[in-house]
């Protein structure tokens, strides 16, 4: 049976929503009218579901989607980096650590996570695709490495450690260089994305993939995630985005991310000064 409850609570504005298909747990984003920006305030009631789930014996893969129209469009800039009552740095270390706690806490469940993307995924939520173990995607999807064009390094959330893995050095450094974006058949042509269907296919097709998984030992499983894990160095994640917060800090820090941000909010071309 299909059950469908908000972390925390049965609200629709709830900023999470996690929802029981049988074996399968999917997570959703839930800020549609923000195309699912990630911001401080959703870092709380992700991390509660996450952790609830990790202690669920009858959910056995994870299922990580967006509500309305995209996956998620990033960071918040509207809401921005900094945390009332901490000073610029500190405050923009804080909120940028505490999104990476989400981040990690989703790479570490021991459940296999699958990213089930359409629309956009920008940014921060390219990478929150990244931290998936499988990732799937409509027609619709469109990813946006857009770091740099915002002032930024490709440093974010676990993006500059991912992606070489995922990807090959090559388009990681192109995608992450340019920071052009690319739509669902890229996408699908370089490997980041296992599975392209049809517009409104990606939920279904991740539980599909779930519901196979699932049949397998459950023990087995969450053995096989922690050897692919080691095999990629998972070790080494947490230190190096302890070492992208510090460089976006730093980043974050210039006129060029200004620049980047009002471009983005305005809908022009930035024009950086390299200040």
């Amino acid at each position: 049976m299909t059950t469908a409850t908000a972390a925390g609570g049965r609200y629709p504005a709830e900023p999470v929503l996690v929802e029981h298909r049988g074996p399968v747990a999917v997570v959703t984003l839930n800020r549609p009218d923000r195309l699912n920006a990630f911001s401080r305030d959703q870092a709380p009631p992700l991390l509660q579901a996450l952790s609830e789930l990790r202690e669920c014996d009858s959910c056995r893969v994870v299922v990580l989607t967006g509500a309305g129209r995209a996956f998620c469009s990033g960071m918040d800039l509207v809401a921005g980096l900094d945390v009332p009552g901490c000073g610029r740095v500190q405050g923009r270390y804080l909120a940028l650590a505490r999104a990476a706690e989400v981040f990690l806490a989703l790479r570490e469940l021991p459940q296999p996570v699958i990213a089930a993307v359409h629309g956009h995924a920008v940014g921060a939520g390219l990478a929150l695709a990244a931290m998936a173990d499988i990732r799937v995607a409509d027609a619709t999807a469109r990813f946006g490495p857009v770091f740099t064009r915002r002032g930024f390094s490709g440093g974010d959330l676990g993006a500059s450690w991912w992606l070489p893995r995922l990807i090959g050095f090559a388009n990681a450094a192109e995608m992450l260089y340019t920071a052009e974006p690319f739509d669902a058949h890229r996408a699908h042509e370089i490997g980041f994305v296992t599975h392209l269907g049809a517009k409104g296919t990606h939920i279904d097709t991740a539980v599909g993939i779930g519901e196979k998984i699932a049949v397998n030992s459950p023990f087995g499983v969450s053995q096989t995630k922690n050897l692919l894990n080691t095999a990629l160095g998972i070790g080494e994640l947490r230190q190096h985005m302890t070492t992208e917060i510090r460089t976006q800090v730093l980043c974050s820090l210039t006129d060029d991310v200004g620049e980047g941000i009002s471009a983005a909010l305005e809908r022009r071309a930035p024009s950086f000064g390299n200040r």
